[in-house]
């Protein structure tokens, strides 16, 4: 079957399923129901999901331009994913969906059958093929500013324009958590940053970097992966700074990749919830073997293991414990931290927002406070605090992975949280206007027997 082919079975399939289902939320007057911030694929498995259930008047925005959504044609530098190829989530139970059914379409079965892992680049064409085939609505080139609740909405603005929406749905993937984490230094402030200093997350041009000399901070998949197109372009050199003595050997959280943890984590007490991920977090993620072999294959590359960092200094110039180093150019891979507080989006109701602060010890929070500034979230990633209408706020990206596990932002899960997401929201969007439906049932009139001599017209029932 060809691509074209597959579109026309995945298209007929989902009329089959009555898809797009028929609106059933009640309108009112200068709201839409749903605003999906964030088009990736966190974003567009949302919306697609409330679409299923009959959530029609709603929009999904992406600052990106079409194409450039999430991170996988942007800072996202391996190439291939990480997760295994058989995964499924986007497709959200459509057989036809499925990245497999699209890669055999257009490379054939026997180029499926042969194939490791995904091309990351490849991806992003299939989550832009779901989104095509499926009609899921993207606007691009919106980015919302602020966010403030009122009684019965959460107000929106964007540079064009002011929503008014009843729910909010936060999926702007790893930076939509918080920010950039940079490291702590004495002299290094990253809002000065000095040429030549880099985040893993910037817009790279390694082209335009070639034969330069690399120094890379952190030893995780992004500091392989950043070292690797660094070594493919042409580096004279990349050298990458450990502060362990070896790498982490273990992926602890690929354990968690299994219908009973994905269920049933957020279903846990806080306590259980607490000590599964502070030990998963805290045993570190080792990078994919892959990409240690793609960065192995250059003879300029090596690394310096239990070397921290203390320093970057103009140059640029690292400090270590062990002496300085320079380079032409430095990468610090340290990813994101995660800190709602950060988002300026939400910051007139920062100071609202529940955390997991609140539901440990002030010892363990003490222990683990990146962990303690997750939001806690109530069962459909709703945002809870001291403000009424918080809960017309759903996190759904990796700030919600304390509250409900790998459920947005990780293939494995995907599914299942986008799933949990819709069906919170149509619960709240139904209970919400349960009195209105209550008037709409006592005046429902669908006269079943008309074509049958037992019919009786309205006005002579009693």
């Amino acid at each position: 079957m060809s691509l074209d082919g597959l579109t026309a079975l995945a298209r007929r399939e989902l009329e089959q399923l009555r898809y797009p289902a028929p609106n059933w939320v009640l309108p009112r007057d200068g709201l839409v129901d749903v605003v999906v911030v964030g088009g990736g694929m966190c974003g567009q498995t949302a919306t697609f999901a409330l679409l299923r259930e009959g959530v029609t008047n709603l929009r999904c925005l992406d600052r990106a331009a079409r194409g450039d959504e999430g991170p996988w044609t942007t800072f996202a530098r391996m190439d291939i994913l990480r997760s295994p190829k058989h995964l499924t989530g986007p497709d959200l139970g459509i057989a036809s969906l499925t990245y497999r059914a699209y890669h055999e379409a257009k490379f054939g079965l026997a180029h499926w059958e042969k194939l490791h892992k995904i091309d990351r680049l490849e991806w992003a064409r299939y989550l832009m093929w779901v989104r095509e085939t499926a009609g899921i609505p993207v606007e691009n080139e919106i980015a919302v500013r602020t966010m403030e609740l009122e009684r019965g909405a959460v107000r929106i603005s964007t540079a064009k324009e002011t929503i008014r929406a009843r729910k909010v749905v936060l999926a702007m993937g790893r930076e939509g958590s918080g920010a950039l984490r940079w490291p702590n230094f004495a002299t290094f402030d990253p809002a000065k940053r000095a040429p030549g200093v880099y985040h893993s997350a910037d817009d790279l041009d390694f082209a335009k970097l070639r034969a330069k000399r690399f120094g890379i901070l952190g030893a995780g998949a992004s500091a392989f992966d950043n070292a690797a197109e660094a070594l493919e372009a042409g580096a004279a050199g990349v050298v990458m700074f450990a502060r362990r003595p070896i790498l982490p050997q273990v992926n602890k959280s690929k354990w968690t990749a299994f219908p009973g943890f994905l269920h049933g984590y957020s279903a846990l007490d806080d306590a259980r919830r607490w000590r599964f991920f502070t030990y998963i977090f805290g045993e570190q993620v080792p990078p994919p073997y892959e990409s240690v072999l793609r960065c192995e294959r250059h003879p300029g590359f090596s690394i310096r293991f239990d070397e921290g960092w203390k320093d970057i200094l103009p140059g640029p110039k690292v400090v270590t414990a062990k002496g300085e180093h320079r380079f032409d150019a430095v990468i610090v891979c340290t990813g994101f931290d995660v800190n709602l507080m950060d988002r300026p989006e939400i910051a007139p109701m920062r100071e609202a927002i529940d955390t997991w602060r609140n539901h440990v010890s002030a010892a363990e929070a003490e222990k683990y406070p990146e962990e303690a500034r997750f939001p806690y979230l109530g069962d459909a990633f709703q945002v809870g605090g001291t403000h009424a209408e918080l809960g017309r706020v759903h996190v759904f990206n990796w700030g919600s992975t304390m509250s409900h596990g790998a459920l947005a932002g990780d293939i494995p899960g995907l599914e299942i949280g986008a799933r949990r997401l819709a069906t919170g929201i149509v619960r709240d969007l139904f209970l919400e206007d349960a009195d209105r439906h209550w008037e709409r049932l006592q005046v429902h009139n669908e006269d079943e027997l008309k074509p049958t001599r037992y019919f009786v017209p309205l006005e002579k029932r009693k």
